[in-house]
């Protein structure tokens, strides 16, 4: 396989797994809220709320469109970065960036545009570990990603 694939799928896969944990554990210790509920919200952006009643079959496809997103989001990285090469070597500030970028366009185009619709601005005991999941779970886990699909070891 060729590497720079092989890093790209462990990018997304792992990136895309670290945050549907991290949104199912937070929502169910935080407010009790089921994993299969969390995932029907995420199927929500594209089914609308006819996902809620839609059992883990809807469920399962959010699980689909929320891999889908993290493939997408790690293909913008990797594209950006076969451009711009540098960006690689620097991942531990690329990333982070990269994070907060991704939680600025998911929750001030992506959702409000979806289905789902523009919703209210969230307590800062939910909006700050969303930040930090993003910066760290997120960007940095597809930045090292990046970095060991682009640069050269000697």
């Amino acid at each position: 396989m060729n590497p720079k694939v092989k890093w790209f799928l462990i990018g997304a896969i792992v990136a895309g797994t670290l945050d549907i944990t991290y949104a199912t554990t937070f929502s169910y210790l935080r407010s009790g809220v089921s994993p299969t509920r969390v995932l029907q919200f995420v199927a929500s952006g594209a089914l609308g709320p006819s996902a809620f009643q839609g059992g883990a079959a809807t469920a399962a496809a959010g699980l689909g469109f929320h891999y889908l997103n993290a493939f997408l989001i790690t293909a913008a990285f990797f594209g950006v970065v076969s451009l711009i090469p540098a960006l690689a070597r620097r991942p531990f500030v690329v990333g982070p960036l990269y994070g907060i970028l991704v939680y600025v366009v998911m929750n001030y185009i992506v959702v409000p545009y979806s289905r789902i619709g523009p919703r209210p601005a969230r307590p800062l005991a939910v909006a700050v570990p969303e930040i930090l999941v993003h910066m760290f779970l997120i960007g940095l886990t597809i930045a090292l990603a990046a970095r060991a699909a682009f640069t050269q070891r000697r």
